[in-house]
């Protein structure tokens, strides 16, 4: 079933509330920052629905509009971003962001041509943001293109000292399996934000990749602590612990062998 069912009609009419219990305003502010919320715990899906709840309080918010394709894109459904872009880009024809967010749609689909288009399209409008570069980045990786690069730089130095900037390069990076450029992007986001279980999280992930499974079970380990409730750190704390054991099983029946 599309998605556009649940964006544009999502309902909350059922949600109980304790009797007595202060009830915060729930108003386009309200779900605006708590996608922000929600983005940053990397919890893409709530992040959409509260986009949508956005849009219905003000359907001229740009912000949102660009927000839910970003969300379709880290859930993985590009087709998706790209219809929504393409239905956001009718009403805002020359916002950056979203020329920009539809150019990852497509690079990450494989149409390297308009994925490129796009991103032109978008600092063509003065698009000088941290997602726009960001974007273009994503795209040029997606082009096995070195001057990717140069992209990030230019997005981090628009957010000088952003932890969350640097999560979001480290992620792209994540995706295109360039793990020690992204380990040492989330090294970065770690020392400005470790208080963060996300951090922590992608951290984990990065050194997991790279064979640091000592390391890796560290940062899981934090993750879980700084956030209990994170189905994911609790995963991948388990699954790099049993890797190892299985790690420290072999060496010691190696040792076993070569005596």
């Amino acid at each position: 079933m599309s998605r556009f069912i649940n964006l544009e009609f999502s309902d909350e009419s059922n949600e109980q509330r304790p009797s007595g219990a202060t009830v915060a305003v729930k108003d386009e502010v309200y779900y605006l920052a708590a996608a922000r919320t929600a983005v940053e715990d990397a919890d893409f899906e709530q992040g959409l629905r509260h986009y949508s709840k956005v849009l219905e309080y003000n359907p001229k918010n740009i912000s949102a509009w660009g927000g839910q394709v970003r969300m379709l894109i880290e859930l993985g459904e590009y087709r998706e971003a790209k219809l929504w872009a393409d239905k956001a880009l009718e009403k805002f024809p020359n916002e950056p962001e979203l020329l920009a967010a539809k150019a990852v749609a497509l690079g990450r689909s494989g149409d390297l041509q308009g994925a490129l288009a796009f991103s032109d399209a978008s600092i063509e409008e003065r698009g000088d943001t941290p997602y726009v570069w960001l974007a273009r980045g994503d795209v040029l990786l997606a082009r096995s293109e070195h001057r990717a690069d140069y992209c990030f730089e230019k997005a981090l130095l628009l957010a000088a000292h952003d932890w969350f900037t640097l999560l979001l390069a480290a992620r792209i990076r994540i995706f295109y399996q360039q793990f020690v450029l992204a380990l040492k992007l989330i090294s970065q986001a770690v020392s400005l934000n470790p208080g963060h279980f996300l951090v922590w999280l992608e951290q984990g992930y990065c050194q997991q990749a790279l064979g640091m499974v000592g390391a890796a079970e560290n940062s899981f380990t934090q993750a879980q602590q700084l956030n209990p409730n994170s189905r994911a750190a609790g995963e991948a704390l388990h699954r790099v612990s049993q890797t190892g054991i299985f790690a420290r099983l072999g060496g010691k029946l190696r040792g076993i062998f070569k005596k």
